[in-house]
């Protein structure tokens, strides 16, 4: 197994943490700052290989950084972002990518956008094909455009009116910052809403943007601008936030507080998910920020659509949740799973079964029959891969079973390199 570890498994877990600033709030403040003409500080900027990716691209385009304590400062050019001479990588985020593409899109001049080996298999056509609408030229290899993606960038994009068809906060957000630099109005039509980070902290920035809900859907109408230097904050990663969450459930003795995380409605639907399974979990505000309380509890079984978590990021540990309960779990519309950083809907199906349980799948949606409780999972082996959700997934189901070794645990530094430092913690 490759760079593997041993987990075992914790008789106890109290504790309260912090995780890491949010990745999509992370990436958002980087890009905006670097577009806004000044300075602007971000405090909470999450540490990971990811966000350091987007870090390192926008001073590749002109923007400058430095660190002062625990806040980081964007200096964005008065003359605004400019084509580098050399590739941009993205290592393994498709945030960074796909974002930077509309972002560059705007920017007159060849710009080669580069990944590992892991992103280079993820789709780009997404992404290429509303930006190829607006005047820019988007062009990878294969039907699907891989990376690497070479993207012309142009100065005189036009605006265009794009339904979004596969729910995808990332091909939205793509489009609204190409955008900002289109003639007209830029609309958007979710039919399933998706993370409204992004138009969030554009309105934040200044920038002229209306969103209204219909039926499930979203309308979102964009006016091209340019951001304002902001003082951006940026709370922890709910979705980071969910190893614990479901960790702190299945233990047979836990009692955990997570401080200070974002909760956006559409960040947050693994909360209802897993109250809905009978979970003792709770949100706590106050002071302005929001904690996370989670504590031992008897689950059983629930019907979990797409919808609620459109990313579908927490799917992984939901399949342990679904693993520990009483019952048959459905995991219903995941086919968005099999295009992340791994086939993650083949992913927690192995995992899961692993853990001891019965797995089946039709189509999209596969059916997890569990255990019952979390002390009858199987000691098991594990080869991650490059995708850091399932590391952490299966580290939970490892801390409150009968442990686990798991291959490939260096990528969690993409998104959470104090990960198991923060786990040994609560014991």
């Amino acid at each position: 197994m490759s760079d593997a570890r041993r987990v075992e498994p914790m008789t106890q877990l109290r504790g309260v943490l912090h995780v890491p600033g949010d990745k999509s709030g992370s990436h958002r403040a980087l890009m905006l700052s670097a577009l806004a003409a000044g300075e602007s500080s971000i405090h909470g900027l999450s540490g990971g290989l990811d966000v350091t990716s987007t870090s390192r691209i926008v001073c590749q385009l002109g923007a400058q950084r430095h660190d002062d304590a625990n806040v980081v400062h964007i200096e964005g050019p008065g003359d605004g972002l400019r084509a580098s001479t050399h590739p941009l990588d993205c290592g393994n985020s498709g945030t960074t990518m796909r974002l930077i593409a509309g972002i560059v899109s705007g920017v007159e001049g060849e710009h080669a956008l580069i990944g590992d080996e892991s992103l280079s298999r993820r789709p780009m056509d997404r992404v290429a094909e509303p930006l190829n609408r607006m005047g820019a030229r988007v062009r990878g290899s294969g039907p699907r455009e891989h990376a690497p993606l070479y993207v012309s960038g142009s100065d005189t994009l036009h605006a265009i009116s794009y339904h979004v068809p596969t729910a995808s906060a990332q091909v939205k957000s793509a489009v609204l910052l190409a955008g900002l630099r289109a003639q007209g109005a830029t609309q958007i039509i979710e039919d399933v809403r998706t993370r409204s980070t992004t138009e969030d902290m554009l309105r934040q920035a200044g920038v002229t943007l209306t969103s209204t809900d219909v039926g499930d859907g979203r309308h979102i109408v964009l006016q091209p601008g340019r951001p304002i230097p902001q003082h951006w904050r940026v709370p922890g990663d709910p979705s980071q936030a969910a190893f614990f969450a479901v960790l702190g459930l299945i233990h047979a003795d836990a009692d955990l507080v997570i401080q200070e995380i974002d909760t956006s409605p559409e960040r947050i639907g693994f909360v209802g998910v897993l109250e809905r399974m009978g979970g003792q979990i709770a949100l706590r505000t106050g002071d302005g920020t929001t904690d996370l309380l989670c504590r031992s509890s008897s689950l059983h079984a629930t019907e979990i659509h797409a919808r609620e978590i459109p990313s579908v990021d927490e799917v992984p540990i939901l399949t342990v949740a679904a693993a520990a309960a009483v019952g048959v779990s459905a995991f219903i519309g995941m086919g968005e799973l099999r295009l992340k950083e791994s086939d993650r809907f083949a992913g927690s199906i192995r995992l899961a079964q692993s853990l001891g349980c019965r797995v089946w799948s039709e189509g999209d949606d596969f059916f997890v029959e569990g255990v019952g409780d979390a002390r009858r999972f199987n000691d098991f082996e594990v080869e991650a891969g490059l995708d850091h959700r399932m590391v952490m997934s299966s580290a939970a189901a490892a801390a409150a079973g009968h442990g686990c070794r798991i291959g490939g645990v260096e990528t969690v530094s993409s998104s959470y390199p104090g990960f198991f430092d923060d786990l040994g913690s609560l014991q």
